[in-house]
């Protein structure tokens, strides 16, 4: 997709980027001039979103993509290569939501959780790590969770992946340092996504959201709203850029304040 005599354009992959906030992280990197390969479990809502994307002017490639599926990840990481260039940036921001107390929770909600959370952010970073290193450049950008750092009644499952996610994600920013590739954690709060209206009751669950939950211990939203997929999109494209250039293994909060940075 480069001719002769052009400079290469900056190639991102994201994850989960069908929907809510994948799709906005996404559209950002796609404005800011990279080309931006959308993927998701469902290929039809990546190719809707990749055909938005191309109808604003921008150059994108879209494709399912099973993070659970190791083959398909190593064959995914392949064609982006192939067809678009070196892999600049990786966004990880696929995943999945189970809720419920610990002595209910089945086996197959705790493997789901951790197969998409985990072990699918572990599957494609370790992917295209692989082909950061000789080229001594990259980001790497999980979109985790601000319930990985916070107790949350009835979230134990989801947490301790998106935990999992993080802890792996700062190692791998540890070992990978050495060849110039940053990895950083962005932990999103109470976001308006399809994910977050599944957890709400009525058409009052944004507020019950930003107003808390004494009787569960959740404290709610200090700065007194739910956020948008683009404040998590503008975080992930800051710590994706060079104006992160002296930032890895950091997680940040974008959650209006809802955890006070416990």
């Amino acid at each position: 997709m480069t001719g002769t005599g052009t400079v290469a354009r900056a190639v991102a992959l994201v994850t989960g980027a069908g929907s809510g906030i994948g799709a906005a992280v996404a559209q950002t990197l796609a404005a800011s001039g990279m080309l931006v390969a959308v993927t998701d479990r469902d290929g039809e809502r990546a190719t809707a979103v990749a055909a938005g994307l191309r109808g604003d002017g921008h150059e994108v490639l879209a494709f399912a993509l099973d993070v659970t599926d190791a083959d398909a990840v190593d064959a995914g990481v392949d064609r982006v290569e192939r067809e678009a260039g070196p892999i600049h940036t990786l966004v990880n921001v696929a995943g999945v939501l189970r809720t419920g107390p610990v002595t209910d929770c089945p086996d197959a909600d705790w493997d789901a959780l951790f197969a998409v959370n985990a072990a699918g952010v572990f599957r494609i970073s370790r992917a295209v790590a692989r082909r950061m290193i000789p080229r001594g450049a990259g980001s790497i950008v999980t979109v985790g969770s601000n319930a990985a750092g916070v107790p949350r009644a009835g979230m134990a499952a989801y947490g301790a992946s998106k935990a999992a996610a993080a802890s792996f994600t700062k190692s791998l920013g540890l070992e990978l340092a050495r060849h110039g590739i940053r990895c950083n954690v962005v932990a999103p709060g109470s976001t308006d996504t399809p994910m977050q209206r599944s957890l709400w009751l009525d058409e009052h669950g944004a507020d019950a959201v930003i107003a808390g939950d004494l009787a569960t211990f959740k404290v709610g939203i200090p700065l007194g709203r739910i956020a948008d997929p683009q404040d998590v999109a503008d975080a992930v494209a800051f710590l994706a850029s060079d104006h992160a250039r002296h930032i890895t293994m950091q997680d940040l909060y974008v959650d209006g304040g809802a955890t006070l940075r416990a």
